[in-house]
């Protein structure tokens, strides 16, 4: 059987009032609109990943306590032959801390945008993964 790289990652669904929590990055990476998260380091937990990077991109200060998992995407890169990415998402509604872009050279903003009107320049995945969140779909697959 042949082997294939597989990686994981981890991000946050916050919502407030009918809004979520959008990264905005710089335009070198894309210009896109993103989720808070990240790649699961090797000697890290999903949730203990998740409140790393919530801090260190967002300012945003979380407890285990304060996630839930509430979607799994497994997407597959067979063009690209970079194998597979299973990222974990997670929701939260209650954080403490300041929301500040402290990674000013991946992401110029952060920002709170409304579910029904979100940026044209969403990124496909998050706009796939949103719609299967929405519709209370736990798991679902794309292809890159």
């Amino acid at each position: 059987m042949a082997k294939f790289k597989v990686s994981l990652k981890a991000r946050l669904i916050l919502e407030d009032r009918g809004r979520i929590l959008l990264l905005k990055q710089t335009k070198p990476n894309g210009g896109n609109y993103s989720l808070v998260g990240g790649t699961i380091e090797r000697k890290e937990y999903a949730v203990e990943s998740l409140i790393r990077e919530s801090y260190e991109e967002a300012g945003i200060e979380l407890t285990p306590a304060d996630l839930t998992l509430v979607h799994v995407l497994h997407k597959r890169y067979p063009k690209k032959k970079k194998g597979h990415r299973i990222v974990l998402y997670f929701r939260a509604h209650h954080y403490e801390g300041e929301i500040e872009s402290r990674e000013r050279k991946k992401f110029e903003n952060v920002e709170w945008q409304p579910y029904d009107s979100l940026p044209p320049n969403l990124t496909t995945t998050v706009r796939h993964v949103l719609k299967a969140y929405s519709r209370g779909r736990l798991y679902s697959e794309m292809e890159k």
